[in-house]
């Protein structure tokens, strides 16, 4: 998990996949948050259309690439929890503060990715790290 979380914290912007409630794919700029307890964390707004295809479709993927062409692509099944410490912690992030103000704000929302798997890879050759 370590270095899936050094990957993602290195490259703050990645991509987060839905399949839409129009049953189409959609991709959008997110920005993971942390790791709790084992648990990779993002946020969101609950009156985005993000948060309902996540509610109606909870199997996303998430993708980035760092500078040197070395990808992750991970995926899992969506899991929203009110869980006031990690609001609480995502308020660290300024970008975060300054979309939500307080992580008691009934807009905003927190999530982990159940049983999350994926692949680190590059154009190396070499076989991907698989988690």
């Amino acid at each position: 998990m370590k270095k899936v979380v050094e990957f993602l914290q290195a490259n703050p912007v990645q991509y987060l996949a839905t399949v839409g409630r129009d049953h189409k794919a959609k991709c959008r700029p997110f920005m993971f948050c942390f790791e709790k307890d084992g648990k990779l964390w993002f946020c969101t707004n609950n009156r985005k259309d993000v948060y309902k295809d996540m509610q109606a479709n909870p199997e996303i993927e998430v993708s980035v690439s760092d500078p040197g062409y070395a990808w992750i692509r991970l995926h899992g099944r969506v899991v929203f929890e009110n869980n006031m410490e990690v609001k609480e912690g995502c308020m660290a992030n300024p970008i975060v503060k300054g979309q939500y103000n307080r992580a008691d704000n009934p807009i905003f929302e927190v999530f982990y990715l159940d049983e999350p798997h994926g692949v680190i890879a590059d154009f190396s050759g070499n076989p991907p790290y698989e988690f």
